[in-house]
């Protein structure tokens, strides 16, 4: 059972909550948390959760890890100085179920090169075991897929609707990426400083991404951690029990949707967290005279006809964004998309543009009667 709150509708205040639905002020809380976040008290960033430790939203088959006992191939032999870069970028370009073995400590690999998904080669699951950093040092993309690029081989006379390869990036942390300036020599290569994805299929699980970087200002680009562009209808990309940010030092920028900016792409996000991620443009899209552009989509920016975003279990704070949607920035140009927001606890997501009345940290253009809330919580 629902309740369908439209933007039309004022915020309005009933206890704690600015806006309150079913099954009151706790969507994304619960007992013997820390107050205010909904979340256990942490230590610091690096020994925090991947996911939401509240999240309790059950988790798709298709959205479930890969199993990945039997490894296609294994980066390293048993030592931190054997999982190289070089190692990384051959196993992707290979393809496979790819897993690590860099000792028993945890390890930061540190990308010298970003690592390529081959359009022709066997789908990748890139698991770290809960161990491994891939790191792109603040001055490269960590992982890139791209169907339309010759360079990664075509194998459709239409790579803009191809449903493979697919990448499965699991139990791993990405830090430090940056996209700014990397195009490949292509104009459709923007965003996605830790994974630039077009086409085929991508999902994300039990993963960390911190203080990724992409294009600080510029209308329609973004995805500091993810870019997803023409993603097929069928397929949202999935985020399971995943962390985007931390502390104020360790969120993602980018000119729009820090964490993930799709173009033509759906998300399915199960049981994570986005806290102090930042949009950072300024002149929203199209950019205003005299304005670089971007600035929407705190957390999520989500852009195209028919796409949808689902939020389950999960848990948005704290994230800023210049212009629209401190949080969220979901606009459906054909108004045929959808919303959904189902146990989750949305609070703190601050603009300084413009959101939709009555759903805090949120701007929207969807379809009618969107979006869709269920025992959930959204407020300032």
């Amino acid at each position: 059972m629902h309740r369908t709150l439209v933007h039309r509708l004022a915020p309005f205040a009933l206890g704690a909550c600015a806006v309150l639905l079913v099954g009151g002020c706790g969507g994304g809380g619960g007992a013997g948390t820390a107050a205010g976040t909904g979340e256990p008290p942490q230590a610091s960033p690096d020994s925090t959760p991947a996911g939401n430790p509240t999240g309790t939203c059950a988790v798709p088959a298709a959205a479930q890890a890969v199993d990945s006992s039997q490894p296609s191939r294994v980066v390293g032999n048993g030592s931190a100085a054997s999982c190289t870069s070089d190692a990384v970028v051959d196993a992707v370009a290979q393809g496979g179920v790819i897993t690590f073995d860099c000792g028993a400590a945890p390890v930061t690999i540190t990308m010298t090169a970003t690592a390529k998904v081959f359009n022709d080669k066997p789908d990748v699951v890139l698991d770290g075991g809960g161990k491994v950093t891939l790191s792109g040092a603040g001055v490269r993309r960590i992982l890139y897929q791209n169907t339309c690029d010759p360079a990664q081989v075509w194998t459709s006379s239409r790579c803009d609707l191809q449903d493979t390869p697919r990448l499965t990036v699991q139990n791993l942390t990405l830090a430090d990426g940056d996209s700014s300036a990397q195009t490949y020599g292509r104009s459709d290569v923007y965003g996605g400083g830790a994974i630039y994805a077009r086409g085929g299929r991508l999902k994300i699980v039990n993963s960390r991404f911190l203080r990724n970087r992409c294009e600080s200002t510029g209308p329609d680009l973004g995805g500091a951690a993810v870019r997803a562009v023409g993603m097929p209808s069928s397929a949202p990309v999935y985020v399971v029990n995943s962390r985007f940010g931390g502390t104020a030092l360790d969120g993602n920028q980018c000119a729009n949707g820090a964490s993930l900016s799709g173009l033509g792409a759906s998300f399915t996000v199960i049981n994570s967290v986005f806290s102090h991620n930042q949009a950072t443009g300024r002149g929203a899209n199209p950019a205003r005279a005299g304005t670089p552009g971007g600035g929407s989509g705190g957390a999520i920016y989500q852009d195209g006809n028919g796409i949808h975003l689902s939020l389950c279990g999960s848990h948005l704070h704290d994230n800023r964004a210049h212009e629209g949607g401190g949080g969220i920035f979901f606009v459906s140009n054909d108004r045929s998309g959808t919303l959904s927001i189902t146990d989750s606890l949305l609070e703190t997501n601050v603009s300084a543009g413009f959101e939709t009345a009555g759903l805090p940290g949120i701007f929207m253009l969807a379809a009618s009667g969107q979006p869709v809330v269920t025992n959930s919580t959204l407020r300032p």
